[in-house]
């Protein structure tokens, strides 16, 4: 993903990273911790015991008023109207073409409030399509700036969470929230995430970061809880087979081609980009992303080809090591000929051809 110019942004967190010692990189335009003990150990501790992540980059935006709800049924491929108060539901935004302006959650609050979460990199672009979508009579706000997003992932995060707020965390389902108090500050607390593990994301005001940050980590020590950076963050959402945007999904590609046919909603009525999908899901796509396995020795890594017999038949997106599983794995849009479960073909690495296999995915799926 190509870096925004211009310098970059820091979280409230910043400070408390780097007296933690945190490798800093740039990010979509932030300025963000990429490793702090190191990715393996960070990976492993959200597999078995829990990791703490500033997601604080991530863009929120309010939309507000009677019209909200067809407002989001017309930016959004899924159906919002399924949704009750307090759940989640995760989503994109689309181009007429069918493919992606960003992939986001769609949070209902209320009949007539919705909150949408949107990646870092796509604040201002998504703001912009949003405000150009909608009715003048849609009230919509980004709150980017006014709030902060702590992910806590991993099989402890309930029992370390807990600690802290007198929100009864049990009774939220998976991608439900509720609202409540965590040390005493206000919070949406939401049990989603991008790990693959059980977890919560909580959003606060800016301004009690720190606290919170602290507090958590304070909480978990007992129990094996470790900061966790972008690295990590990388590496677990790759085993867990959740796309990252200007990787695996982009604007170049459909949501039907990104094999997440599931939040596409057709039935639901005009959303934009609905008459490409109808046609392509009519027609069949020619080419899909699918999730594969290293045979051969090597790491397949984002853009080097994808081959068969010699021809080439797709790109690898996504590629890396998989920590916890001991094998190396990757995502690819291949050929939907060459998409079916055990086909192989060869990724080529630095000019070499390595053979591959596709899998089924997730690659890992944590045990309930």
């Amino acid at each position: 993903m190509s870096e925004p110019s211009g310098p970059l942004k820091r979280t409230p967190l910043f400070d408390a990273h780097r007296q933690l010692g945190a490798k800093m990189v740039p990010f979509g335009g932030w300025e963000m911790p990429v490793q702090y003990a190191g990715i393996l150990d960070e990976h492993r501790a959200v597999r078995e015991k829990a990791g703490l992540f500033d997601v604080s980059h991530m863009g929120e935006f309010e939309i507000r008023g009677s019209g909200a709800l067809q407002a989001i049924q017309k930016l959004t491929t899924n159906d919002a109207s399924r949704l009750h108060i307090g759940q989640v539901q995760y989503s994109a935004l689309t181009t007429p073409e069918g493919t992606f302006v960003d992939d986001i959650t769609v949070y209902k609050f209320a009949d007539d409030r919705y909150c949408l979460t949107v990646n870092a990199s796509n604040i201002d672009k998504d703001y912009a399509w949003v405000r150009e979508h909608v009715a003048p009579s849609v009230q919509t706000r980004n709150a980017s700036d006014e709030l902060a997003l702590l992910a806590l992932q991993g099989p402890r995060a309930r029992e370390i969470l807990q600690k802290l707020s007198s929100v009864e965390l049990g009774k939220i389902t998976y991608y439900w929230f509720a609202e409540g108090k965590v040390l005493g500050i206000d919070s949406c607390i939401s049990r989603t995430g991008y790990t693959g593990e059980d977890g919560f994301e909580i959003y606060i005001p800016s301004r009690h970061a720190v606290t919170l940050w602290n507090g958590l980590l304070e909480a978990g020590a007992p129990v094996g809880l470790q900061p966790c950076g972008l690295g990590a963050r990388d590496t677990l959402r790759l085993e867990a087979k959740m796309a990252l945007y200007g990787n695996d999904i982009d604007d170049t590609h459909t949501v039907l081609e990104a094999d997440l046919g599931w939040i596409v909603k057709l039935e639901k009525g005009e959303f934009i980009g609905r008459d490409v999908l109808a046609r392509q899901k009519a027609e069949g796509v020619k080419r899909k992303l699918v999730g594969f396995e290293m045979v051969g020795r090597g790491i397949a890594r984002s853009h080097y080809p994808i081959v068969k017999d010699g021809k080439p038949i797709g790109e690898v997106t996504s590629g890396g090591p998989a920590p916890y599983l001991g094998k190396n794995i990757g995502l690819g849009y291949v050929t939907v000929e060459h998409a079916a479960i055990a086909t192989e073909f060869d990724t080529v690495i630095r000019g070499n051809p390595v053979l591959a296999r596709v899998v089924p995915t997730p690659f890992y799926k944590r045990k309930k």
